[in-house]
């Protein structure tokens, strides 16, 4: 990965699932290809991996809530939503394909999701139920007719202990396919 890629910029919004210790790893390397990384991270998000990991691998303010700063007249994610290039959530919760499915914008994530006007990759990953359940495979459904790219999840070993598919797609799949859309 090049330099080349510079003048692009990218919303990674964390939410809360285990998986959420690879979007750190995916965001040291999106900066290290020369993308401005801007990360927000719900509160779930939080609980598996901290905001001082994204500050110190991206070199930018992590945005926590609508209400971070001031940013007056705007909600943060009003103001991230109007200065990226490309918005990826890795991982999706379960919760965060209904909520962006159905317009619920309660939290940083989906509510930056709403705000946005341009292109959208979202990695699921989620225990193997969850993602076959009908309710997810509608929400995901809707976001493909919506226009978003869905980085379906891989088969392999889940945090429940089991095998199956919701294991985040491959880091460096998904690197490669946020790279590629930066050069477009």
């Amino acid at each position: 990965m090049s330099a080349s890629s510079s003048a692009k910029s990218i919303c990674l919004c964390v939410t809360g699932g285990v998986a959420a210790y690879k979007s750190a790893h995916l965001a040291s390397r999106l900066t290290q290809a020369g993308i401005d990384v801007h990360v927000a991270i719900t509160s779930s998000g939080l609980s598996f991996v901290g905001s001082a990991t994204f500050l110190a691998l991206t070199g930018n303010p992590v945005i926590q809530s609508v209400f971070h700063g001031d940013q007056a007249p705007y909600g943060g994610h009003i103001q991230l939503a109007a200065t990226v290039d490309i918005l990826a959530v890795v991982p999706a919760t379960a919760d965060f394909l209904a909520k962006a499915a159905h317009g619920d914008a309660d939290c940083i994530a989906s509510a930056t999701y709403l705000a946005f006007q341009g292109p959208v990759f979202i990695a699921p990953a989620m225990n193997s139920a969850m993602w076959a359940h009908p309710a997810t495979q509608r929400n995901v459904g809707i976001l493909k007719d919506d226009g978003v790219t869905i980085l379906e999840p891989d088969n392999g070993w889940l945090s429940c202990r089991q095998t199956g598919q919701g294991r985040l797609k491959d880091i460096d799949q998904i690197l490669e396919i946020l790279i590629h859309s930066t050069r477009q």
